[in-house]
């Protein structure tokens, strides 16, 4: 691995591992976190992603050795927050109608993935770390000499059109569509774009890390594996020029001057680090008798809040799985939910909304507004012959959050809002008969 700059792909295997990695040999200090003098004449400096007293089951941190201090950079300025916004906000609406949106197209100038971010909505509240913003990202340049930290929550990336790499403090994460990356609270990355002009998902969430969900009776496996994580290994950037170190705090974008590369750390341990995922690697699981299991057998990663089970923000997916179910209506139920509900389309085509919902787009249905099957697929499916059946090339994926999710003024008035989403419902048939 070339060590001197932060481009190179290594990972190691493992969710929320206590990982010990160094890109120059003897950069860990042996026994001591913070000795005297460190090796190489590095600085020690501790990140931690959670109170220092919390348990040590969810403790997060990790201890870097960089060749210059985090603290070594010019004074911050408030910059515009372009279409970026953060809960709570007073503009846009919270509406129990449910709504759909064309992709949104990748802009003509040069715009990075800071510059391309659009907020759809979000709930909660960042400062008291509660609830989550979810946005989109259409960007068609690599940040040069630009670097970027969120104080007010991880980001979960869902690219949907092109690779992003994300050079990172710990190392360099790529995700291409069909994987997702997750950088936590406060650590600084930088993003290229290997394939040119991209767009995808983020899920910022406010609220307790990520984490997997507890599989209860399904046991001891399924869903997604630890293993197939990815954390970086260590590289590091050894640059000095004139940049722009950009965070978000307090719902806000600031922007301070440094003279170095901040992404300057030669080694690390600890658990508080970014991480990949390839949906492709998510074991499904469905009825093998009948009827349509919820939702939550799909769920990929979980923010907890509060009760057990009742999540600040889960993450799920709906990857392609047979269908086997007998005397079963096999897509998606009708149903109203407690939980709000995100969903993106990354390709293929969703098994409840076959014409209309399209790769790049969303739909979001509020908690308790009604939803599922629109009529051509009601009556596809009831009519189907239930043999074994294999629903593939297909990906999509739900942010379903317990809090209701208020729409930005962009999101509300985009040209690309479907207006006429509801009536893919009008022509549902009264087919009740008292002969049966």
């Amino acid at each position: 691995m070339d060590t001197l700059t932060a481009t190179k792909l290594d990972y190691q295997s493992g969710f929320g591992n206590e990982f010990a990695i160094e890109a120059l040999p003897g950069a860990l200090p042996e026994g001591r976190n913070s000795p005297q003098r460190a090796p190489y004449g590095l600085y020690a400096e501790l990140i931690s992603g959670t109170a220092f007293t919390q348990p040590r089951a969810e403790n997060l941190r990790t201890w870097v050795y960089r060749l210059q201090p985090s603290a070594k950079q010019g004074a911050f300025r408030r910059i515009d927050n372009g279409l970026l916004r953060t809960p709570p906000f007073d503009e846009g609406v919270i509406s129990p109608q449910q709504m759909r949106w064309d992709p949104t197209p990748i802009p003509e100038d040069d715009t990075d993935l800071i510059d391309g971010l659009r907020t759809l909505g979000g709930n909660g509240d960042a400062s008291g770390q509660a609830g989550i913003g979810i946005h989109f990202y259409v960007a068609n340049a690599s940040m040069s000499d630009r670097y970027f930290y969120n104080a007010d929550g991880e980001m979960l990336f869902v690219p949907q059109q092109g690779r992003l790499r994300l050079a990172t403090e710990m190392g360099v994460v790529e995700a291409a569509p069909n994987e997702i990356a997750v950088v936590p609270r406060g650590v600084k990355f930088s993003a290229d774009l290997p394939d040119g002009p991209s767009r995808g998902y983020i899920c910022e969430n406010f609220g307790a890390a990520l984490r997997l969900p507890d599989l209860g009776p399904i046991g001891s496996n399924g869903l997604a594996n630890p293993r197939d994580f990815l954390t970086p290994v260590a590289s590091f950037e050894d640059r000095e020029g004139d940049f722009e170190l950009i965070a978000k705090f307090g719902g806000n974008l600031w922007a301070a001057p440094i003279g170095h590369s901040p992404l300057d750390v030669v080694a690390w341990h600890g658990n508080h680090a970014p991480y990949k995922y390839d949906l492709a690697n998510f074991m499904a699981i469905g009825t093998i008798s009948f009827d349509h299991p919820d939702p939550s057998i799909f769920t990929v990663l979980t923010s907890p809040s509060g009760p057990a089970g009742l999540a600040n923000v889960d993450f799920v997916i709906f990857p392609p799985r047979w269908l086997v179910g007998e005397d079963t209506f096999r897509p998606p139920w009708y149903h109203r939910n407690i939980m709000s509900e995100f969903m993106g389309l990354l390709h293929g085509q969703y098994d409840a909304k076959e014409e209309g919902f399209l790769p790049g787009g969303a739909s979001l249905h509020n908690m308790m507004s009604a939803h599922g099957p629109d009529a051509d697929a009601f009556e596809k499916a009831s009519a189907a012959d239930l043999k074994p059946a294999k629903l593939d090339d297909t990906m999509a994926f739900m942010f379903e959050t317990r809090y209701p999710i208020r729409l930005t003024d962009w999101a509300a008035n985009s040209p690309q809002i479907q207006a006429g989403y509801q009536d893919c419902w009008a022509d549902l048939k009264k087919n009740f008969n008292r002969k049966k």
